[in-house]
């Protein structure tokens, strides 16, 4: 069952790109990201499946946004507040668009995510931010979020059999990483800054063709548990840890489940993407290092994603063409 719901996730991320992509360059980066969340949730809610949403862009009073606790799927809708019988039950993670800002400039690196484990299975993250770092399956067990930067891109590098010269490092562009990309570019390492989308950012490395070997910096925890996903698929690896930026966000996550204990823990990757049966599915929204985006023809337009399942560990780039004359169903 969760081969075949992998592949119509695939076309639920697909129509948010699709819907997304029209809006790019426009500069109006908030009716990029509603075009991208009705046209997820409506997809979603016509699948045979019951989902809550548990990472989603905001909470319920913020509609039209996904919002965490939402219910989706056919079988949410149809059974009420039991559910319906016989029908899997999934934790669901979304970001319609990730990267509204870049849809609205026409950058590179947009994409529509989405990622999905059985009940209980994905760290019910709080919108607050994340300390990660990442890499890909060659590089397991080469990297500490409690280590140094030099020790860690050295560490990296040799698990590579690279020279540190030949190492690059994506980094999200943002202040807070003044040091950190100080502290890179000492090493001698190379460094593609990037204005958003560090979902792809984490899942480049376990992609040899793409030329990037690690990612570090502070993001989203979202988006890091969506990441978390990805990997689980990619048999990559990522650390993280939250960074609170004030009581209420700690109350907040108790609340939501992360725990009583302590909040501050280094999380590994099976803390927030845990078993064997978590999907991954992402189109591409505008070109970028991950995943080509929309591009539109005279009769319709082309989309590019791609679908993973940590259980068999297959990846699938899924290259489609779309008829807008031929109504879909």
């Amino acid at each position: 069952m969760d081969r075949n719901l992998a592949l119509e996730f695939v076309r639920v991320t697909e129509a948010a790109a699709i819907s997304s992509s029209k809006w790019m360059g426009r500069g109006d980066s908030d009716s990029a990201d509603r075009a991208a969340v009705e046209e997820m949730r409506a997809r979603m809610n016509s699948l045979d499946f019951e989902g809550r949403i548990v990472i989603g862009e905001g909470e319920r009073d913020e509609a039209p946004m996904l919002y965490i606790g939402e219910k989706v799927g056919r079988g949410a809708k149809a059974g009420g507040e039991g559910g319906a019988a016989g029908l899997p039950k999934f934790d669901i993670a979304v970001d319609p668009l990730e990267g509204t800002t870049i849809t609205s400039k026409g950058q590179p690196n947009a994409i529509s995510v989405l990622a999905a484990a059985p009940a209980g299975r994905l760290l019910h993250a709080p919108d607050t931010y994340m300390d990660k770092i990442a890499v890909g399956p060659r590089a397991v067990g080469a990297i500490d979020l409690d280590a140094s930067v030099k020790d860690n891109v050295h560490a990296v590098a040799d698990k590579l059999g690279k020279a540190i010269d030949d190492m690059t490092v994506v980094i999200l562009e943002r202040d807070r990483h003044k040091e950190l990309i100080e502290q890179v570019r000492k090493t001698g390492a190379r460094i593609m800054l990037i204005g958003d989308g560090d979902v792809s950012g984490a899942i480049v490395p376990s992609l040899e063709s793409r030329g990037i070997d690690m990612l570090m910096g502070i993001g989203g925890a979202p988006e890091g548990v969506i990441s978390a996903a990805a990997l689980k698929c990619l048999g990559g690896e990522i650390q993280g840890r939250l960074k609170w930026r004030n009581e209420k966000e700690k109350e907040r996550a108790k609340d939501m489940g992360v725990g009583s204990g302590d909040l501050d823990r280094k999380l590994t990757m099976d803390d927030m993407a845990k078993g064997d049966t978590v999907l991954f599915v992402a189109t591409g929204v505008t070109d970028g290092t991950l995943l080509k985006g929309v591009h539109f023809t005279s009769t319709g337009c082309e989309t590019h994603s791609m679908v993973m399942r940590s259980r068999s560990g297959t990846v699938r780039f899924i290259h489609a063409i779309h008829k807008f004359h031929v109504k879909r169903k």
